[in-house]
């Protein structure tokens, strides 16, 4: 990877040894997007050599996303898919999964430390507080570090209003009894201006799905305040607060006939996450602005997890019950400086985040009923032992600095050259004996990885309204805490590498009305971390995993007079190059599971009068393979939603939502343990995340407003 990127740096220097001045720009810029995501500074996106997508403020206001999906699935090739009550699996540029390969960003810090990812991280999230939402898609750990390997989401705060607003609204639908509540106020003061962003969701005990209740509660402040012309702070605070069933997933006769069914009576997620952003920014040299950004962050996950109960013998099950906890503090120093020499820009930086991680989890015995399935209580299986089988803190320390050169050495040509340096240090203090006879872990140690990952790209723009552009990028991802630290033996694990070699085109037509992004991409993975069975019941993680996954990203949007319109689809291929799980267990060149062989969604709008519109959307998901062995398949589906809106009067707005018109039955998730050898026993091997029957939603808001 860095021979290839040091070739094309290289056949750049030769190739326009003779550029000696700033370049005209032959794109016209009337029609281009600003983003922050692709540079970590505002750029045009017709010149930043990376696929990105964009959800802006006025689609957030105009389509009231209900979840995360609403707002990231509009986007080519982002899959956000739902798990019920916020809770969620992801893929960009992977399979539908929850691995550590995502970076979860607010305003371009990340809202969690390396080593514990959680797939379920944007539940963190108040999506009430964004103004806009930027998906990075693929590598990009040359700006954002670990993790930042299929992509990175960046949500952006929304700042202060210049006069006073205000915003309430209510929402409610008629199946899963869910009820939202939102309020928002902005002012500006002289030099200060604050915002105020809140909502509180409930999803009733009593609804289709049986144990599915979820309560959440998300604020967010923001101030803004000019100490100068150049300078001005900017502070956020954001505080949510989930308490949700994890009604789990349903055997195959239990799918097939009673999809509201829930085997589960007491599992649960607890999620409560505050963050807060202190940060400067100023001209600090001639043509030159720095941005110092101190951060903190508490998390604080405790579940009884409906995935972890299993191994079960007669009606007798096991299961885990856990508490993961994050308390961490930050640093983050970054300098723009522009030159005139052809139209040059460098930012730099240094991140700083040390975290402090304890654990602490317990073996539940769990007693399941004979007749339904359903789990019915537990108890600690150790009871003798208050402490629990794992009591351990891992502290956390990751140091970077990263780079990006950006220059134009022709007309219409924009080169980008980048990288970071990550060096990560886990201090591990088992808090109970090690190797106790009901296993409590390892021995204290301490253990280091460092890594630098690269980025090169170009684009060049065709005519005024085109651009064409090429990239080749790395990702990797450490090993996380709980692969480490999470059996009496310590793995000898290094970060996995991947690789993304990207082409795209951007094009408007139509003097803008219709505009076209598409990208065709290869991310291939080396040194993937999987649990490698030694003997039966004796496993270990090891870096014994390569994959591929290559794909088209298709968007096109269209706008104008009463109509508008959007296509995004993504065709991908997702493989294993090499995946043995044990000396009979090969899994070498088989597809992945939850790999859709497309994820594509249509929507069409139509305003008839001023303030009003209805729109149709049509979501298809393709085939995919359910197992690692690639002998079950769940043959995907095709959704239909409707959404209207209507403005009463002056800033008073009612709307509705219809989810699965057709009424379809469909899984949002479906997996199989079978692993294609020996017997193959459907109705215990495969399990299915059932999705919602068709429900209605009303909602009415009012807005304030003194314009």
């Amino acid at each position: 990877m860095n021979k290839k990127l040091l070739a094309l740096a290289a056949a750049i220097t030769v190739a326009y040894p003779c550029a000696q001045a700033q370049q005209a720009d032959q794109t016209d810029h009337s029609i281009d997007t600003v983003v922050v995501s692709g540079s970590r500074a505002q750029a045009w996106l017709s010149e930043t050599p990376q696929a990105i997508g964009v959800v802006n403020a006025q689609t957030l206001e105009r389509d009231k996303p209900k979840t995360m999906g609403d707002i990231l699935n509009r986007i080519a090739g982002v899959y956000w898919n739902d798990l019920g009550n916020e809770q969620h699996s992801m893929s960009i540029r992977q399979p539908i999964g929850t691995n550590a390969v995502y970076q979860y960003l607010e305003d371009g810090i990340p809202i969690r430390p390396l080593g514990v990812f959680n797939h379920n991280s944007l539940n963190e999230m108040n999506m009430a507080g964004a103004s806009d939402v930027e998906v990075v898609k693929g590598a990009a750990s040359s700006l954002y570090g670990s993790n930042a390997v299929g992509g990175a989401v960046n949500f952006l705060t929304a700042g202060a209003s210049a006069t006073p607003t205000a915003k309430v609204g209510v929402r409610r639908d008629n199946v899963a009894g869910f009820t939202r509540y939102d309020s928002s106020a902005s002012d500006t003061w002289g030099s200060l201006g604050l915002r105020f962003s809140h909502y509180s969701s409930r999803r009733a005990r009593d609804n289709w799905q049986e144990y599915s209740y979820g309560d959440k509660d998300s604020f967010s402040l923001r101030a803004d305040y000019a100490l100068s012309p150049t300078s001005q702070l900017r502070a956020t605070l954001v505080h949510t607060d989930l308490d949700a069933a994890m009604t789990g997933s349903l055997f195959e006769n239990d799918y097939r006939s009673n999809p509201g069914k829930s085997l589960n009576t007491f599992t649960y997620r607890k999620d409560k996450t505050t963050r807060m952003n202190v940060a400067w920014e100023g001209a600090t040299t001639a043509n030159g602005t720095s941005t110092i950004t101190v951060f903190t962050r508490k998390n604080d996950h405790g579940q009884l997890p409906a995935y972890s109960i299993g191994s079960c013998a007669g009606m007798l099950c096991k299961g885990v019950i856990n508490n993961n906890h994050v308390d961490s503090l930050g640093l983050d120093v970054k300098h723009q400086q522009e030159f005139a020499w052809l139209r040059t820009r460098l930012v730099a930086g240094v991140y700083v985040d040390k975290s402090d991680n304890p654990f602490i989890s317990d073996n539940l015995s769990i007693v399941r009923d004979a007749a339904t399935g359903r789990y019915l209580r537990y108890t600690l299986a150790n009871a003798s032992n208050p402490q629990g089988v794992r009591d351990y803190q891992t502290d956390i320390l990751n140091t970077a600095i990263f780079a990006q050169w950006e220059f134009s050495p022709l007309a219409g040509t924009r080169v980008v050259l980048g990288g970071r340096s990550d060096a990560i240090r886990y201090d591990y203090h088992n808090r109970l004996a090690p190797g106790g006879s009901v296993n409590y872990g390892a021995a204290d140690e301490s253990r280091s990885f460092s890594h630098v990952s690269p980025k090169l790209g170009a684009t060049y723009a065709i005519g005024h309204a085109g651009s064409v552009y090429a990239n080749v990028s790395q990702g990797f991802t450490p090993p996380e805490v709980s692969q480490l630290y999470g059996k009496t033996g310590i793995a000898d694990l290094r970060p996995s590498v991947y690789n993304n070699y990207e082409l795209g085109l951007r094009w408007a037509f139509l003097q803008g009305r219709l505009k076209l992004d598409t990208a065709l991409y290869r991310l291939d993975g080396r040194d993937t971390i999987v649990s490698y069975t030694l003997s039966p019941g004796n496993s270990e993680n090891r870096n014994a995993g390569r994959t591929r996954s290559e794909g088209l990203e298709l968007g096109l949007n269209y706008a104008s007079g009463p109509f508008d319109a959007r296509f995004a689809t993504a065709i991908a291929r997702h493989r294993y190059l090499r995946y043995q799980l044990s000396s009979s267990l090969d899994y070498s060149g088989r597809s992945m599971p939850q790999a859709p062989r497309d994820i594509t969604s249509f929507e069409v709008g139509y305003q008839p009068v001023a303030g009003a519109r209805v729109a149709l959307e049509a979501v298809h998901q393709g085939r995919y393979w359910m197992n690692n062995a690639n002998t079950v398949e769940y043959g995907g589906h095709a959704l239909f939603n409707l959404r209207a809106s209507y403005r009463l009067a002056r800033g008073l707005e009612a709307w509705a939502q219809v989810r699965n018109l057709a009424d379809k039955r469909y899984a949002d998730s479906a997996s199989s343990s079978y692993s294609g050898t020996g017997s193959y026993a459907a109705n215990t091997q495969n399990q299915y995340t059932p999705g919602a029957p068709r429900s209605v939603m009303l909602g009415l808001s009012y807005s304030y407003s003194a314009l």
